[in-house]
């Protein structure tokens, strides 16, 4: 079956056209709701969102689908992703919903949907929603029409987990963290958790006002985060995104650490204390050749599948691997989390750095990148892939780089880009054979 309205991460597009509408959101509720009835039990649903502005029309209009076939709607309000996967298990929840676009601007916004084991849901029960949103679905009778009701102690319940992803013995006292949390879901969690730890914080990032989620500030811009550090002489910076499940760390001199360096960190850290499972880590074809190179040196192995932190988590339970992640930030410690967690991950980074007692520069440069470029070239229609010109240009790239790096072509799950990476031991080699792929799909695309 061909996907509509799925793509890589739930749903997203821009909102008030196409999939994201309230029209299309209450359908998801009534299709997820009636996918999700199983038993006679009272069922629930689970709600959470980031902060965008559009993210009160559709929480109102997927209350009144999943209330509508029968299903009783908890609503949590402003929280990060992982919160809402946690709760749905600890609130013995029949589905979790996320409404967020993530990293994406305030324009767009999306819809994540988690089991009752608080993992995203498998492929099955997507194409199985997606199927149902093209009927309509049985209403419930008046007398069983599910009640909506919000509860005031999520963020406490949160805090209190995520706190309890560290031994009771770890603290934070003494230690200055700058964190930016991208006027999104985290935006009064994270600072709460870490200065309930004993760190001294400086946040920026925690003024939503529904428009401006993402907006220069996060992961994506860790720009505002690393001049903070430096304006406050902290230890360490953090970076959040929209829904926090991402995580970029600054050291103290401003100096940006990917998801690479984080998961070299991590992995290093679980393995010398006979923590780490799988005998490695699982990452995305996007992680440098330095990561996989730095872990072969100190005997773990690298698993690669392709973008999207379903893959990695889908290759972590098929390999009992409980370390994996992204370069861009996606961190899942399944010891920890259904999903991935950039407050979890954060807090392995400066627990750390208070047992290592380094400085955050040191710490985190656990290998030497090799070169690496990636670029989007964007297009309006048709596949500029299958083109023979962009074909012939890939051709000769992987030839320049055999043996001495590796070259990534796909198209984005979530937006009309065809991404480039190349990476090598020579960088001159890897803008070249970046520079000459994206020429020929622009001719393409045109």
């Amino acid at each position: 079956m061909t996907r509509q309205y799925f793509g890589t991460d739930g749903i997203r597009g821009r909102t008030n056209a196409g999939a994201m509408t309230a029209d299309v959101a209450m359908r998801v509720g009534q299709a997820a709701g009636t996918r999700f009835l199983r038993g006679t039990h009272r069922h629930r649903v689970v709600i959470g969102k980031d902060t965008r502005l559009s993210g009160y029309m559709l929480e109102n209009a997927m209350v009144a689908g999943f209330t509508s076939v029968g299903m009783d709607v908890v609503l949590l309000g402003p929280m990060p992703t992982p919160a809402v996967a946690l709760l749905t298990r600890e609130l013995r929840a029949d589905v979790g919903v996320m409404i967020s676009a993530s990293h994406n601007p305030y324009e767009d916004n999306g819809i994540k949907l988690f089991g009752p084991d608080g993992f995203k849901l498998s492929d099955e029960d997507e194409l199985a929603i997606e199927a149902m949103l093209a009927t309509p679905q049985p209403l419930a009778a008046s007398e069983d029409i599910g009640r909506a009701r919000r509860i005031e102690d999520a963020r406490g319940r949160y805090i209190h987990a995520v706190k309890g992803s560290l031994p009771q013995d770890v603290r934070l006292d003494g230690l200055k963290i700058a964190i930016d949390c991208a006027n999104g879901a985290a935006y009064q969690v994270a600072p709460s958790a870490f200065w309930e730890l004993g760190a001294e914080i400086e946040a920026v990032g925690v003024e939503p006002n529904g428009k401006n989620i993402n907006d220069g500030c996060g992961s994506t811009h860790p720009q505002r985060v690393a001049q903070k550090v430096i304006e406050c002489g902290a230890d360490i910076g953090i970076a959040l995104d929209g829904d926090a499940d991402r995580l970029i760390v600054v050291d103290e001199k401003g100096e940006i650490v990917d998801g690479d360096q984080i998961m070299a960190l991590i992995g290093g850290q679980l393995a010398a204390r006979g923590e780490l499972k799988g005998g490695g880590v699982v990452a995305t074809v996007m992680s440098n050749l330095g990561l996989e190179r730095h872990l072969g040196g100190i005997g773990l192995n690298l698993v690669r599948t392709q973008v999207g932190d379903r893959y990695v988590l889908e290759a972590m339970k098929a390999g009992g691997y409980n370390l994996g992640g992204e370069q861009s930030g996606h961190m899942i410690l399944l010891d920890h989390a259904t999903t991935g967690d950039g407050t979890i991950a954060a807090l392995q980074v400066l627990s750390a750095l208070v047992q290592s007692g380094k400085r955050a520069s040191e710490l985190l440069h656990q290998f030497d990148p090799v070169p690496q470029l990636l670029r989007n070239v964007r297009f309006s229609g048709g596949k500029p892939l299958e083109d023979a010109a962009v074909k012939a240009a890939i051709a000769d790239a992987e030839a320049s780089l055999n043996g001495k790096g590796r070259l990534v072509i796909r198209p984005s799950g979530t937006e009309p880009l065809i991404r480039v990476m190349a990476e090598g031991d020579d960088a001159g080699e890897v803008e070249a054979a970046v520079a000459s792929i994206c020429a020929a799909v622009e001719q393409a695309a045109a």
